[in-house]
């Protein structure tokens, strides 16, 4: 197969097809995210599968942020929609890394870079996130660096 984004595309037409209102919906919503990225700028470009899946894990942690306000205030309904988009985009990102293998990264590459002290967070997280590449949220990778670096 092609691009992630012909993968997307071709989803969502199978999706189409089955009448998959969940899938067809939340696939059409990537899409459109994408297209934002790649007619924003002076000039439209297509993006690398790097960059659809950089904008596929931002779309992800909107539906994971919508689905906890969406149960904090009651809305259990539309919290569940929240959560089964969510489920649908996590399909095409990579496999998150779990606590001890995400320590394990960050201790590797702090190691490498030679990063001690917090004031060395900035450079220490870059260097983490590069690492990462990804598998981790950036939130849960910072708690990581300011651990191992505190």
């Amino acid at each position: 197969m092609g691009t992630l984004k012909d993968r997307l595309t071709e989803d969502m037409r199978g999706a189409m097809k089955v009448r998959d209102e969940t899938v067809t919906s939340t696939l059409r919503m990537a899409l459109a995210a994408i297209r934002n990225v790649e007619v924003s700028g002076a000039q439209a470009r297509e993006l690398s599968d790097d960059e659809v899946l950089s904008v596929l894990a931002k779309e992800a942690k909107k539906r994971r942020e919508a689905a906890a306000a969406y149960a904090d205030a009651g809305r259990a309904e539309l919290a569940a929609k929240e959560r089964a988009e969510e489920e649908v985009l996590s399909r095409y990102l990579p496999a998150q890394l779990s606590d001890e293998e995400l320590a394990r990264v960050v201790a590797e590459a702090l190691r490498a870079g030679g990063f001690s002290g917090k004031a060395q967070m900035g450079p220490a997280m870059k260097a983490a996130q590069a690492a990462v590449a990804g598998r981790a949220e950036g939130a849960r990778v910072a708690a990581e660096v300011r651990r191992q670096l505190g």
